[in-house]
């Protein structure tokens, strides 16, 4: 009899993880349905991610947008009736948003072997809520899936043993491999007319939910494009704070500096193929550039993807406007590591994921 898996996703950086799921399902003879909880629903950044993809969702749960507390519980409640019709041997949970951590809990309650994609992962930052459901869903699974070296060590501090740890890879590289030729004839470049640009995008509460912060970004901005032309992709939550403030037009009257709607994914990673560098507070663009070896300037005080600063591209720091000039002026004079792509980050950690589950569940 075919194994049924249940996969759970609720948010944009999700949908980039599961795109090659059903295919490699297939290959395998496993019988595999897709849970969207609608965490993320729009048209602009989520929808248009899925027609790209051309993921078929199967169970579509429509929670409204709550408060974190009423939001999970509505999953859990939704998602059991989904659990009880379709009768999965196992369940997948995605990353770590609070889609996340409702699949898990849900899973666990209702004894179904629960698998975590993207495991172990940890900026050992409990302010952050992203770092609490990483650590409540990990002590859950039974099966977890790691993407880089640091989740194997983490892991195993909290007891999980090596018949419950799988070093797969990314499935993040997965979709950027898979999905190379739409990128490359993404229209994008010759609608900002730049190039050698550089890419930024900001969103994080602690450096857009401030005048304060806003006033930083504006003033690197007008220091940046004094030499170089900027693409600045604005997240509606950095619009929205730049608009509260009133800095909105201090903004838009910046010289070289082109401002962009958020972009489908296609757009995006040429935007970032083509860019002298990145400048963001994203978790996701850390491995992206990784692999597409851009220099990657990372505003935030810690990262749970180390292996982006041990191996790959990226640096982290502080924001402090002086130190990114610096940076900048070392990525100018070739003084800046080439980096190298990691480990099992080729494309096929879908496949691997599936393979690992099958064999857990014999």
């Amino acid at each position: 009899m075919r194994k049924k898996i249940l996969i759970v996703v609720g948010t944009r950086p999700n949908f980039v993880k599961i795109t090659q799921f059903k295919k490699e399902a297939i290959q395998q003879n496993i019988d595999l349905k897709i849970v969207h909880t609608g965490q993320h629903y729009d048209e602009k950044m989520s929808d248009v991610f899925l027609k790209q993809f051309h993921i078929e969702v199967d169970y579509f749960l429509n929670i409204s947008n709550k408060t974190p507390n009423s939001l999970i519980g509505e999953i859990m409640i939704k998602l059991e009736e989904v659990i009880t019709k379709f009768k999965p041997d196992l369940l997948l949970s995605v990353g770590d948003v609070n889609s996340t951590l409702a699949a898990s809990i849900t899973a666990n309650k209702l004894n179904v072997t629960l698998g975590h994609v993207e495991s172990g992962l940890r900026s050992l930052d409990r302010e952050m809520p992203e770092e609490i459901n990483r650590i409540l869903t990990d002590e859950i699974s039974d099966i977890c899936f790691v993407t880089e070296e640091s989740g194997i060590e983490n892991l195993k501090k909290i007891g999980k043993t090596e018949h419950q740890i799988a070093h797969v890879g990314n499935t993040m590289i997965d979709t950027l491999v898979h999905f190379q030729e739409q990128i490359e004839a993404s229209t994008v470049l010759d609608e900002i007319g730049y190039e050698n640009y550089i890419l930024v995008t900001m969103h994080r509460p602690r450096n857009v939910d401030t005048k304060e912060s806003l006033t930083k970004i504006i003033s690197l901005l007008h220091e940046v494009t004094k030499k170089h032309n900027v693409v600045f992709s604005l997240h509606p939550r950095t619009k929205n704070s730049f608009e509260k403030n009133d800095l909105l037009e201090s903004l838009t009257a910046i010289d070289n500096l082109k401002i962009i709607p958020p972009q489908n994914y296609f757009a995006f990673q040429k935007l970032i193929k083509y860019s002298f560098c990145v400048v963001t507070d994203s978790g996701g663009i850390q491995e992206e550039t990784t692999f597409q070896k851009i220099p990657c300037i990372t505003l935030r005080e810690n990262t749970e993807r180390p292996i982006t600063i041990t191996k790959g591209t990226n640096i982290l720091m502080s924001f402090d406007n002086e130190k990114i000039i610096n940076h900048l002026k070392e990525i100018e004079n070739n003084n800046f590591r080439e980096g190298e792509v990691p480990v099992l980050w080729d494309g096929y950690a879908t496949g691997r994921i599936l393979k690992k589950c099958i064999d857990f569940l014999a």
